[in-house]
């Protein structure tokens, strides 16, 4: 018997958790409300919280248009450690002393960084070379050659400081593909003691904002009429 699947078309705002992969997300969305055709504008890694693009029918083939807008996330940092992924879910490569930093010399290093840069992708990330994400090489042990990527930073700056006693607090505006963690690492090494991603949430992209998000638990709840109501109609979709 052929399976039944629900026809939606549009997009829904989801305000992930840590935890799930954003193909987690797409997945249980299609499971839960039966949606045949379910995608996501721009991968948010496990850790990451906040927006995420879904979406539902036609909408999907909206899907380069609506990844391609400028994005704002939220962040803090460790400082003094480097790790092989940029942030603290990868193996410690290298610890250095920071009694010393201060507050002018992180934010001088993250003004460097605005503008116009070329940006290595780091190898766990879903860059494909030959057909093969970085990620399934890196967990090989392999480490490939990367073309650096031309990207722009609109603003990289700090909102909080009470270091050491926690992790410095940041903001960042930047275009499609910027990856914070590799912003926050080449920081880190300009300063001389290395620096880790230590959380991440995206605040918007391009014209859309966490703040119309429902939290994935609440939304995967929803009777359908009221996942239907949540759902921003694919005329009113603004990319």
């Amino acid at each position: 018997m052929k399976k039944q699947y629900n026809e939606i078309d549009g997009l829904l705002l989801v305000n992930k958790p840590s935890g799930p992969t954003s193909h987690d997300v797409v997945a249980r969305i299609r499971r839960v409300f039966r949606v045949e055709r379910v995608g996501h504008g721009g991968t948010l890694d496990p850790a990451a919280t906040g927006l995420l693009l879904i979406m539902l029918g036609r909408a999907t083939k909206l899907s380069e248009r609506l990844m391609g807008g400028d994005k704002t996330y939220a962040g803090t940092m460790r400082l003094g450690v480097t790790t092989s992924s940029q942030d603290l879910d990868g193996e410690v490569l290298n610890q250095a002393p920071v009694a010393s930093l201060e507050r002018c010399h992180v934010e001088a290093e993250m003004q460097k960084l605005c503008g116009d840069i070329y940006q290595t992708p780091p190898m766990v990330s879903a860059v494909k070379i030959n057909g093969v994400p970085l990620y399934k090489m890196a967990r090989k042990g392999q480490e490939v050659e990367r073309q650096p990527r031309l990207v722009h930073v609109y603003k990289f700056e700090l909102t909080a400081w009470d270091f050491p006693a926690a992790d410095p607090a940041f903001v960042v505006e930047c275009t499609k593909g910027t990856y914070v963690r590799t912003l926050v690492h080449d920081m880190g090494q300009a300063l001389g003691c290395g620096a880790a991603l230590a959380s991440l949430s995206r605040v918007a992209s391009g014209r859309y904002n966490v703040s119309d998000a429902a939290p994935l638990d609440e939304i995967l709840a929803l009777t359908p009429e009221a996942f239907r109501e949540r759902v921003v109609p694919f005329a009113k979709i603004e990319a």
